[in-house]
């Protein structure tokens, strides 16, 4: 593949010579060793996991028997196999370091959370793995930026700072940004209302959860007047459970 694409076809020509899609094509081009192309699955985590290093430091001091380094890890709380350790020491017998944990990387959506939580609300773990994860990919960070800014408006209910923000989503945010930035640009005076305001439209997105709910408890075969029967019960004893009671005079 390297080879066609070094002669200046196209991966789409390179593509349909091979039978392959042209993704699949770009990935390999731009790959430099078969090992960045290569899935490997993630390590699932051991209970050996926590003492790795105290395995590597007595190692390193001259301990290479498997059975007793185990019989070591069991004074100091381990309760897993003896295979287990023989089995994580292969690698020092090789000359190579004890196989550290490896942690598995987190999914776009896991990603996306992170960002929009608050920090204060984060486990200190979260906020490790988030400040790694931005270490590695700097459109992240300009993105996770952007994310908290907008964030600051809604907490302080100020909008003074939406112009220039909005500039800086469309120029220097990334690029499926641009477009949002755009929309939010000819609606400015409502998204303003929205930041700005104590007011939201929750309660009418409630009220329209209802009636889909409503309408799939009765799949889909509820008439008008049925409906209307069981949203008008529903909000009734809503509004009986939410309000506080009052005060009977005496």
């Amino acid at each position: 593949m390297h080879d066609l694409t070094r002669s200046g076809r196209s991966h789409s020509s390179v593509a349909r010579e091979l039978g392959l899609n042209r993704r699949t094509v770009s990935k390999y081009a731009r790959a430099r060793t078969w090992q960045e192309v290569v899935r490997r699955p993630p390590r699932k985590p051991s209970t050996l996991d926590s003492y790795l290093a105290y395995l590597q430091q007595r190692w390193d001091e001259g301990q290479h028997n498997a059975k007793i380094l185990h019989e070591e890890l069991q004074t100091k709380g381990y309760l897993g196999h003896y295979q287990r350790v023989k089995m994580a020491v292969v690698p020092l017998r090789r000359g190579l370091p004890v196989d550290e944990p490896r942690e598995r990387p987190p999914s776009p959506r896991e990603a996306a959370r992170w960002i929009i939580t608050h920090p204060h609300r984060r486990s200190p773990h979260i906020n490790d793995r988030l400040s790694r994860l931005l270490d590695h990919c700097p459109e992240l960070r300009t993105a996770h930026g952007l994310v908290r800014r907008f964030a600051a408006m809604l907490d302080n209910r100020d909008a003074t700072a939406m112009h220039e923000w909005l500039d800086d989503l469309a120029n220097t945010g990334p690029a499926p940004l641009s477009g949002l930035a755009r929309a939010l640009r000819e609606d400015r005076h409502a998204v303003a209302q929205g930041i700005t305001t104590p007011y939201n439209s929750g309660v009418n997105e409630g009220r329209i959860t209802d009636v889909k709910l409503q309408k799939r408890l009765m799949a889909g075969r509820a008439g008008v007047s049925l409906l209307r029967h069981r949203v008008v019960l529903n909000a009734h004893l809503r509004r009986r459970y939410a309000d506080p009671p009052t005060a009977s005079p005496r």
